[in-house]
Order: C-alpha cells, then structure tokens, then sequence
C-alpha cells in the first residue's frame, strides 16, 4: 500500500462520530467512523433510527489503485464499491441487484466534505448511469 502521496488517507475526512440528517434536516441516525490498523482503512457501524445497522470496510488497494467498500446489512444486503478521489470528493461505485434480483442497477455514493461534516449521496442508475435517481442524500454531523 502506498502512502507517498497520501493517497491511502485520502478517506481520513470521514472519520468521526456522526449524528446523520436527510436533507430535509431529519435525523435518520449516527455512524461511527474508525481507522483501522494505522493504514488509513475505515470501519464504519452506521445505526438508523428505524433500527437498520450496516458496517463497512473501506480501504485503499494500492496493488489495484484504487479505493474498495464492502458493506454488509442487518438485511442481508451487500454491496461492493471501486473508485476514488474526484476533485476532491471520495466517488465509488459498483453493481447491485435491483427490485427484480436479475437487473443489476450501477449504485454511486459520494461523500463530499462541508463545512459542518460529511454529505454522502447515494445514487442509483437502471440506465448504465445516463440517468440517476438519489437513494440517499445524508448530511453528518459531528455527534454532541
């Protein structure tokens, strides 16, 4: 893994204990985000307030050049995601099944930092990403 150039820590802005608001300004949760083992990899133990837990592994490939996310469910969800710094924000993207479990749906989030935190919009495409529909628009906080 190669760290020259910062490149393995590029994701270090996502660290933190968050309270996370839609865009509406509703609080859907809190996401607790952790390095892991000094490289610059990220655990996150995201809490929605209906219930719904995740957790992801985020880390930088320097073998691949890129940056992975594997996130797992409390619904049996997985999701997998390649990408990297675009002007600044951390893009990633990957393939997941859609309502019909054949139709593999092109999912992109982006977090971007703001002043008072993290946006991480999640993006959906049916069309091979001419078109995109927002899954989610979620704005962290830093908790108390």
């Amino acid at each position: 893994m190669s760290t020259a150039n910062g490149t393995a820590h590029a994701f270090d802005f996502w660290v933190g204990e968050w309270d996370v608001f839609d865009a509406a300004g509703a609080r859907v949760g809190r996401s607790s985000i952790t390095g892991v083992l000094g490289t610059g990899a990220l655990a996150e133990h995201w809490h929605g307030a209906g219930g719904f837990e995740g957790r992801s592994l985020n880390a930088y490939d320097g073998t691949r050049g890129h940056w992975h996310q594997t996130w797992l469910d409390s619904t049996g969800g997985v999701l997998m995601l390649d990408g990297g710094l675009v002007d600044g924000a951390m893009v990633l993207e990957g393939l997941a099944p859609g309502e019909d479990p054949s139709a593999m749906l092109l999912q992109r989030i982006t977090w971007t930092r703001e002043d008072a935190g993290v946006r991480q919009h999640w993006q959906s495409s049916a069309d091979d990403g001419a078109t995109w529909a927002t899954v989610f628009d979620g704005h962290y906080r830093p908790r108390g």
